[in-house]
This record gives C-alpha cells, sequence and structure tokens, in this order.
C-alpha cells in the first residue's frame, strides 16, 4: 500500500525517522510539485470512474480541443 501524508515540516523529520525504523516500510521524501502531480492525477481518475458510472457527464475530446 502507498499513502502520500502531508506533514507539517516542524514533524516531519521526527516522523520520516519513525517510519524509517520500521523494518517493513519505505520512506522518501519527494518535491512538492510530484505531490501536486500526484493528487491531482488521483482526482483525474476519480473523475473518469464517475464518468463511466453515470455520475457525471464527461465531453467529448474533440469539444475539448475545439475549446482551446
Amino acid at each position: 500500500m502507498k499513502e502520500l501524508l502531508d506533514i507539517k515540516d516542524n514533524k516531519a523529520l521526527h516522523l520520516m525517522e519513525v517510519l524509517k525504523s520500521f523494518p517493513y516500510t519505505k520512506a522518501r521524501k519527494i518535491s512538492i510539485e510530484k505531490a501536486l502531480l500526484i493528487e491531482e492525477i488521483k482526482e483525474a481518475v476519480e473523475e473518469l470512474k464517475f464518468i463511466r458510472q453515470g455520475k457525471l457527464k464527461g465531453i467529448p475530446a474533440k469539444q475539448l480541443l475545439d475549446e482551446l
């Protein structure tokens, strides 16, 4: 399982040390930009799930490109 945590800077160092001390965990720091990209991709996947379930209405790719 992979989780993305948002931790206050003044608490992050301690928590990272705790996580690294467990033999069954791998902890590493990622950039803010990468974390934001991951969140945006997760949101896009969720939207796609809702569109496929019929809970949201999607727009055709051609219409999207025409708007640009």
